[in-house]
C-alpha cells in the first residue's frame, strides 16, 4: 500500500509539472543568475551550440 502511494505522488508531481512546465520555466528564467546559468549549461553542450550559434549570426540579404 505504500508502494500505490508513493508512486501516485511521484505520478501526479510528474503530470503536474508537464501540465505547467512553461509557466514553471518562465519563473525560473525570470531570476537573472538562474537564466545566466541555463545559458552557460546550455552553450556547454556541442549540439545546441552547433543548431543555435549559426542561426544567431547567420547574415540576410538587406532587401
Amino acid at each position: 500500500m505504500k508502494v500505490f502511494t508513493v508512486l501516485t505522488v511521484v505520478m501526479t508531481m510528474v503530470a503536474m509539472i508537464f501540465r505547467w512546465r512553461y509557466r514553471i520555466m518562465n519563473t525560473i528564467l525570470a531570476i537573472s543568475f538562474l537564466r545566466r546559468m541555463a545559458v552557460m549549461i546550455s552553450m556547454n553542450m556541442p549540439v545546441i551550440r552547433e543548431k543555435i550559434m549559426p542561426a544567431l549570426f547567420q547574415r540576410r540579404p538587406v532587401e
